[in-house]
């Protein structure tokens, strides 16, 4: 197996199982593994569905999102990825999920905490929230990104407000189990905040 095919193997394993467990329907969300030793990526199309993603419609794109090999149209969000690669040396794959407690908790417009001892041990700090008033990162809102990774060095994911979880690996499948870890975290939290509210839990 060549190295695009198997770049391609890896996204496609994780974009099955991120569809299977249900942190990602339809034909929304997007994800990419940079190709090593050039400034390039394979990425989603845009419209299909992450149950869908096969050799022959991903598409290979450079940092700025433009078609570089494929017949079909990459990912409105090849951008935002892009730089992350461009920045992030370590990083080797983004999977962005619109997945439903993520985005519930984006609406607290508040950093989702590393509530158990596996969040604590997998993420060591929290999961940082960002709100950007747009279905797709704009360029301009760049260096907002950029700036969370200098609050946290080691962060391994954030989330967008009304727009899920971005979630970083060193490949494809690295990323999808973060973004799974921020889902049920999510979900934790939201738990928490009920259990709270009704005086299940001590404060």
């Amino acid at each position: 197996m060549g190295l695009m095919s198997e770049k391609k193997q890896d996204l496609i394993v994780a974009a099955k199982r991120a569809y299977t467990r249900g942190i990602q329907t339809g034909s929304g969300g997007n994800i990419s593994v940079r190709v090593p030793d050039h400034e390039l990526m394979i990425v989603k199309p845009s419209g299909v569905s992450f149950i869908d993603c096969s050799e022959e419609n991903l598409v290979v794109t450079d940092f700025r999102g433009n078609l570089v090999d494929g017949k079909y149209q990459p990912t409105r969000e090849a951008l935002l990825h892009g730089v992350l690669y461009q920045h992030l040396p370590e990083v080797g794959a983004v999977v962005h999920c619109h997945s439903p407690w993520s985005i519930g908790w984006s609406y607290s417009k508040r950093d989702l905490p590393a509530l158990t001892y596996h969040a604590q041990l997998k993420f060591g700090c929290p999961v940082a929230t960002l709100d950007i008033d747009a279905p797709v990162v704009p360029e301009e809102e760049m260096p907002r990104v950029l700036e969370l990774f200098a609050k946290y060095p080691k962060l391994p994911a954030f989330l967008l407000v009304a727009h899920g979880v971005v979630a970083l690996g060193k490949t494809a499948v690295d990323a999808e189990h973060v973004a799974e870890m921020v889902e049920e975290t999510a979900q934790i939290a939201w738990l928490q905040q009920i259990g709270l509210k009704n005086g299940l839990i001590a404060g």
